[in-house]
């Protein structure tokens, strides 16, 4: 047997295999291609949730190193709402419903301020995914008050 009839013989078996799996990459990806999309817009939701609890967690710090710079109870409340609200507007985070809960104890110095921060995440808007409804997330800070500032004023 010579090279050239062993080369068309070889030609030939790869064209008798190829012909039972004609089309089977195709199908494998017409298959294969939405689970691929559902596992992204999957991991593009899990990003979503990720980002508003690390955006939460700054505005709880900030909210409650604005509330331990008070004097007084009310006005603690009012800056860790207020800088809670603008931290979240700054990192562009949407939420359905902010809540802004302050702990103060008196604020004597020597004590601690704690802030909890709530946001009611839409997952409705992840449009191709169609998750129906919110998640609530959370974020809890603590800042201490200067054991030497003055009383309130």
């Amino acid at each position: 047997m010579t090279w050239a009839a062993a080369s068309t013989g070889l030609l030939r078996l790869r064209q008798v295999t190829a012909l039972g799996d004609r089309g089977a990459s195709t199908t494998e990806a017409a298959l294969v291609t939405p689970l691929l999309v559902a596992v992204m817009l999957f991991v593009v939701l899990c990003g979503r949730l990720v980002s508003a609890q690390m955006d939460l967690d700054a505005a709880a710090s900030t909210a409650a190193r604005s509330a331990s710079l008070a004097r007084t109870d009310a006005a603690a409340r009012a800056e860790a709402d207020r800088a809670a609200r603008e931290t979240l507007a700054a990192r562009s985070v949407t939420c359905r419903q902010v809540t802004v809960t302050v702990a103060t104890k008196g604020l004597r110095p020597g004590g601690a301020v704690t802030v909890t921060v709530g946001c009611t995440v839409p997952l409705s808007d992840l449009a191709l995914l169609s998750v129906p409804g919110s998640r609530v997330v959370m974020a809890t800070a603590t800042s201490p008050i200067d054991v030497w500032r003055g009383g309130p004023s």
